[in-house]
């Protein structure tokens, strides 16, 4: 699933592309993937995209009758602009490149330029949601989700309170745990921990407040080289310009089993914590 950085470069990607443009036309695949009543595509067709903004893993794309697209790709999606260049960003299939409509579109959006917005995605998790102004703060996705970990107001103190709510759950749960901090996933919790020599089974309420701070900088310094590298994974995202995302050549722990710590040279391990592959360095990450 794309985790904050990954939906950071398809916010900026799309942006450059869409913003200004006029929905002409809607084609709709699959209508559990684009949730809205039938009645309510008129409030769609002939709105102008005004921005696309990001919420933790959720993009919003606001329109101009005072609407908004929610999109969130989940495990499998894509979403894919065709125009006189291509940006495509999501799941790793050919359908980033390939021709489409293809078997894996749900929605095809077609602006007034005939410059196209495709949502793919193979196994029907991911969604889109048209929902007013009005009503955004009633959305409970958005009502549960945690702070921004990279926006002024997220401060060590607001961190480490958030953490010690959960303090008997192993500290790769919770910062799993998108209302505890929203945008935090896999590969970022793992490189994290790994940066601030924690282990991830470690039970928050043992951390000691040292370790913390370094945690809260490691997240921090993690996620803005990966919105610089344009995404976590050379396989799953192009950037902006149409470039793969390169954060992975320069990940140090996870993907990396079997090889050697950059810290240390202990050989990676990868074990299983909060039902998640979990890649560790058991010299610089002792379970105390």
């Amino acid at each position: 699933m794309p985790e904050l950085p990954e939906v950071e470069t398809l916010k900026t990607g799309l942006s450059s592309r869409i913003t200004n443009k006029k929905i002409k036309k809607i084609i709709i695949f699959n209508e559990k993937s684009f949730i809205l009543h039938k009645s309510k595509l008129e409030n769609v067709l002939g709105s102008v995209i005004r921005q696309v903004d990001r919420r933790g893993k959720l993009l919003i794309i606001e329109l101009s009758n005072d609407y908004n697209l929610l999109v969130h790709l989940k495990m499998t999606g894509q979403l894919v602009f065709v125009g006189k260049n291509r940006f495509g960003a999501g799941h790793p299939n050919d359908s980033l490149l390939s021709k489409l409509p293809d078997t894996s579109t749900r929605v095809e959006f077609i602006f007034d330029d005939n410059t196209k917005l495709y949502f793919n995605d193979q196994r029907k998790f991911g969604w889109i949601k048209l929902v007013n102004n009005n009503d955004l703060v009633e959305v409970k996705f958005l009502q549960k989700l945690g702070p921004e970990p990279l926006e002024k107001e997220f401060t060590f103190e607001l961190f480490k309170q958030r953490l010690l709510k959960h303090p008997k759950s192993n500290i790769k749960a919770v910062l799993l745990n998108q209302e505890v901090i929203a945008g935090i996933g896999n590969i970022y919790a793992d490189e994290s921990l790994w940066g601030a020599k924690i282990h991830p089974s470690t039970k928050v309420i043992d951390i000691s407040s040292v370790k913390l701070k370094n945690l809260y900088k490691e997240i921090i310094y993690i996620l803005n080289l990966s919105i610089e590298k344009g995404g976590s994974s050379n396989r799953n995202y192009v950037n902006a310009d149409g470039k793969k995302g390169s954060f992975t050549e320069f990940a140090r722990v996870f993907r990396r089993e079997k090889l050697n710590c950059p810290r240390c040279s202990t050989i990676i391990q990868k074990i299983r914590v909060a039902g998640r592959g979990t890649h560790i360095c058991p010299k610089c990450q002792k379970l105390s």
